[in-house]
């Protein structure tokens, strides 16, 4: 296969992977993936995936490439509390949730970091769609449920005003019914009390 078919074939990928390329031809050789590094009209991201080096990476296109690399996953933590406005600053990395093990991955776009919860924990995340591509990620209360359920240090006034919430953003965003579902979901009693007390704070901050 010439690097000008792949380009054709797989111009809508964000990220693909030498399975997608098989797809297309199932006699490439995979030594071409090298030679075409070399040209630098490919990137490897992680092992078996890989971008056009003309992509032009940015928000979105990073959190499609978190989901891809690592599946089943959804963006969370931070990276999901900055993209909704909760933090005044952007995320370092990208953090998600994942029902595998915890993993990081340091690569020249980004470091992508999973940290993982049970089957029973993996839901509560929305599907944003872009430009014809999609990444999920977690609704604004599921990101901080998943934040104080995985930060069990988080527990007091200056742990809760270190995080930083924009008060008014909080409020204009969670909807407290939903947050209410999904903590009854976690059917865990100390989370239950640390949430009650994080809201609490941010009440009468």
């Amino acid at each position: 296969m010439r690097y000008i078919n792949l380009k054709q074939q797989l111009q809508e990928f964000t990220i693909f992977s030498i399975a997608d390329i098989m797809k297309i031809d199932a006699n490439f050789h995979r030594r071409r993936l090298n030679e075409w590094q070399d040209k630098n009209y490919i990137k490897k991201v992680v092992k078996g995936y890989y971008i056009f080096s003309d992509l032009k990476l940015n928000e979105s296109a990073l959190f499609e490439i978190a989901n891809r690399i690592y599946n089943p996953s959804y963006v969370s933590f931070e990276a999901a509390i900055s993209y909704y406005g909760l933090i005044p600053e952007a995320a370092y990395g990208i953090t998600s949730v994942s029902t595998r093990r915890t993993y990081r991955f340091r690569t020249t776009i980004a470091e992508f970091s999973y940290r993982t919860l049970t089957a029973r924990l993996f839901f509560g995340y929305n599907i944003i769609r872009y430009n014809g591509k999609a990444f999920k990620i977690a609704s604004p209360e599921k990101a901080i449920l998943d934040y104080l359920y995985l930060h069990e240090d988080i527990k007091s006034g200056n742990d809760y005003a270190a995080m930083r919430i924009n008060k008014g953003a909080f409020f204009n965003t969670i909807n407290r019914n939903r947050l209410k579902v999904f903590l009854k979901k976690f059917g865990h009693k100390t989370l239950t009390k640390r949430v009650n007390s994080f809201l609490e704070f941010i009440k009468y901050d």
